[in-house]
């Protein structure tokens, strides 16, 4: 009984510290680790699941167009690291607002168009 009881929390407390996509990241966790470890699976589950859930959310079609057609910048945009999903860009690179829908920006590296989160400058998808 203590388990199911633990289980519950954590799904809750990792459902909770998450939102959209992290919830059902979560709960598909749950209901997976459930079926594989138990009522401990589904605690583990839940936690994995948010966080995956939470790196995975695509941006809007709409967002990913504005990226795609936006003009390339005079000034070539150089990072030393790999950019890859769900890693911050270092601070001296300029990401540009996405006018309709400020919750993202983006940067063009070459060839590669990056769809950023402004506040944190986490990379949400690489479109190539």
């Amino acid at each position: 009984m203590k388990r199911i009881i633990l289980a519950a929390a954590m799904s809750c407390i990792a459902a909770s510290a998450y939102a959209d996509g992290a919830v059902t990241g979560a709960v598909g966790g749950a209901a997976t680790g459930a079926i594989v470890g138990g009522p401990v699976g589904a605690g583990v589950g839940a936690i994995v699941g948010g966080v995956a859930g939470a790196t995975i959310d695509p941006p809007p079609a709409e967002v990913v167009t504005y990226v795609q057609q936006a003009p390339v910048p005079q000034q070539p945009v150089v990072v030393q690291e790999r950019v890859k999903v769900g890693v911050a860009l270092p601070s001296d690179v300029v990401v540009t607002p996405v006018p309709e829908n400020p919750q993202y920006g983006y940067v063009i590296m070459g060839q590669e168009r990056v769809i950023v989160e402004p506040q944190t400058r986490k990379v949400v998808q690489v479109i190539q």
